[in-house]
């Protein structure tokens, strides 16, 4: 199977049964969401979501951050991964959005990067969520999905190589939501080990399932609504 065909069942199956995809994380503005993406490198959105509240009514605006240290901050979040440089990084971040970008969070991948703790990945999910900018943002979910599906060339071994293989199948308007499609089906399906294909609805199309077991039957393609790439 050629790879457009691979995108066109991959975005045929989802904008057909999950059209309006969102992140698992809880926000209610742009500042809660990058202290929530900053917070969930290397650590799960349900953790991240339950010290969430008790953070923001310390620090609800990056105005309250940006007073705060790193010692301060550290106790709210002591339950993540890495919560030293987290907390140094919230505290760079706080001071940041009050001293260069008014309190805002910028709308822009080159402004966010200048951002403690805002790598390529997390500037990329905020211009996606927020700002609805057709950005790819790689996680190892979408990193492992993309390549057991065979969307991505083995060669494509950074973050970086997988996303422009993404965004160039995929049509700028779909870029928001397959991110979020592909974090999904790789965080309740297509999971690190033992990837639960015998439940996989796109296991007609994916490369992992065609290398273990086999070709599939003409019945696990399931035919949608076309999508032009």
């Amino acid at each position: 199977m050629r790879k457009p065909e691979r995108f066109r069942h991959f975005l045929n199956y989802f904008t057909t049964h999950f059209p309006e995809p969102q992140t698992e994380l809880h926000y209610g503005n742009p500042y809660e969401l990058i202290v929530a993406v900053v917070l969930s490198a290397q650590c799960t959105d349900k953790r991240v979501n339950q010290i969430m509240p008790a953070l923001l009514e310390r620090f609800p605006t990056p105005a309250h951050l940006a007073l705060a240290s790193a010692e301060e901050i550290f106790p709210f979040i002591r339950s993540v991964s890495y919560p030293n440089n987290k907390a140094k990084h919230l505290a760079g971040l706080g001071r940041l959005l009050v001293s260069e970008f008014n309190s805002e969070v910028p709308s822009t991948i080159e402004e966010l990067q200048r951002l403690p703790g805002v790598g390529r990945k997390t500037a990329n999910v905020i211009v996606s969520v927020i700002y609805n900018q057709p950005a790819m943002a790689v996680d190892t979910h979408v990193f492992r999905v993309s390549h057991r599906l065979g969307l991505v060339p083995q060669k494509a071994t950074t973050p970086l190589a997988v996303e422009k293989e993404l965004v160039r199948y995929i049509p700028e308007s779909l870029i928001p939501k397959a991110h979020h499609w592909l974090i999904l089906h790789g965080r309740y399906v297509c999971v690190a080990r033992s990837p639960k294909c015998e439940i996989c609805p796109l296991k007609g199309f994916c490369k992992y399932y065609a290398t273990h077991f086999g070709k599939p039957s003409a019945e696990d393609l399931n035919p949608a609504t076309n999508v032009e790439i």
